[in-house]
């Protein structure tokens, strides 16, 4: 079994390789986690926010990528200031320790395994950015920016941190066995939450359900699509932390996964309304690979297939169900996406990963372990990083709804937050 990445940080230093220098340092490793870090952070800026910036009201475009940005920018300095810390640093089953504050101890020469702790520092950054951008969807043309700013930050450091060292930095889950290669509890399932604990907090968006509200530039929004799926390589490949066969693999699944997300998205749209859309393409496909993140390291191709394709069929019914019969306005549809898809591929990972299942097989279980065992610590999993998100989430809304109030007014709604939180306009019209 493909073992979790702190492990494999924690090992790579001890594989040989024709690459290491005298001091350790894998040339080949560092160049593909540098890489990888760039494609990361280029699913956030520009491919996040394009993505979600053709989706709103063409009254809020601008207001939509200014948050993803700023969220960038937040992410970032506390990462450095604490954050790190606090998911990597030696500490207890919960959460890491403060002796790494401002990344103190990270030097030129420190190393995390076989490549610069800098690089994996820094590869790590971008995936505490990207994690909170994503629940600016559920909240989408409604919350004000000063608010937005505080709740991003202080849920990174309440709720992202604590669960990326439960997963990632040998926390509980870590020692139970959790397979999450790139992401699928401390990401996805914190995300979703996240994202519709606000949606249901802050109530819907004036006119909602009744009033239509199609996107206003698909374009934008294919564009931000395409440039997610190619920096998705570098989510799921890059957390291999190795130029080697695992990056390889995940590579190849992440986008089998993609590819059968999106058709089978477009395959329930043409049987329901005739035609598929380009919305549902596009939807789909990151169904399939959020849905594929958590499994990645652990699946093969065949096993990929599937994900996907479950992938596509079950976020699609869920987005129908939360929005047509629950009446949930998480507008960019982050949970039935993200949440949905995240936990599906956390769960689908003690399936796929075992060896016995002929095309559909992955790199194997641990010793002792049998899918059923497998399973029930992947459903651990999801609950407790579901659970632990929702909560804190609450907690962390109604704190700031007290303080500086979380919405903007209904007329600043209906004019649009461009104007209203940054007297600009998207477009001169």
């Amino acid at each position: 079994m493909s073992k979790p990445i702190w492990k494999i940080a924690a090992l790579a230093v001890l594989l040989p390789s024709t690459t290491l220098a005298s001091d350790g340092l894998n040339g080949a490793n560092t160049a593909w986690i540098l890489t990888a870090t760039a494609l990361v952070l280029m699913m956030t800026l520009p491919g996040l926010s394009l993505f979600y910036g053709g989706l709103v009201r063409v009254k809020n475009i601008l207001s939509i990528l200014l948050q993803c940005f700023a969220v960038t920018c937040v992410a970032s300095l506390l990462w450095l200031l604490v954050g790190y810390s606090m998911a990597f640093s030696e500490g207890n089953a919960f959460v890491g320790g403060f002796d790494n504050i401002l990344m103190g101890a990270v030097t030129e020469g420190s190393m995390a395994g076989d490549i610069p702790e800098s690089v994996f520092a820094m590869f790590q950054m971008t995936f505490a950015i990207i994690t909170p951008a994503l629940i600016v969807g559920g909240f989408a043309e409604r919350m004000r920016f000063s608010s937005m700013l505080v709740f991003s930050g202080l849920w990174l450091l309440a709720v992202y941190a604590p669960i990326t060292h439960w997963v990632w930095g040998g926390g509980w889950l870590a020692e139970m066995g959790l397979l999450d290669f790139a992401g699928g509890t401390v990401v996805h399932v914190t995300a979703g939450v996240a994202a519709v604990v606000a949606a249901m907090v802050m109530g819907p968006r004036h006119g909602f359900p009744t009033q239509p509200m199609p996107p206003h530039n698909m374009t934008m929004t294919i564009t931000g699509a395409g440039l997610l799926w190619v920096g998705w390589f570098g989510f799921n490949a890059g957390s291999a932390l190795a130029a080697n066969g695992d990056a390889g693999m995940a590579m190849l699944v992440t986008h089998v996964s993609a590819a059968a997300g999106a058709l089978t998205w477009m395959a329930c749209e043409w049987t329901k309304f005739g035609r598929p859309s380009a919305l549902g393409a596009v939807t789909g496909m990151v169904a399939g690979l959020g849905t594929i993140t958590p499994a990645s390291g652990y699946v093969g191709p065949g096993g990929a297939l599937v994900i996907g394709i479950l992938a596509g069929f079950v976020c699609y019914h869920a987005t129908v169900f939360l929005k047509q019969r629950l009446k949930i306005d998480d507008s960019l549809d982050v949970f039935p996406v993200h949440g949905v898809g995240g936990a599906l591929g956390t769960l689908l990972a003690a399936v796929f990963a075992s060896a016995g299942l002929g095309v559909f097989s992955g790199q194997g279980l641990a010793e002792g372990m049998t899918i059923a065992s497998q399973f029930q610590v992947q459903l651990i999993g999801v609950l407790a990083s579901g659970v632990y998100t929702a909560i804190v989430t609450f907690v962390l809304l109604k704190l700031i709804d007290r303080m500086l109030g979380l919405r903007v007014s209904q007329d600043e709604e209906t004019e649009g937050l461009d104007l209203t939180q940054h007297n600009e306009r998207g477009y001169d019209l």
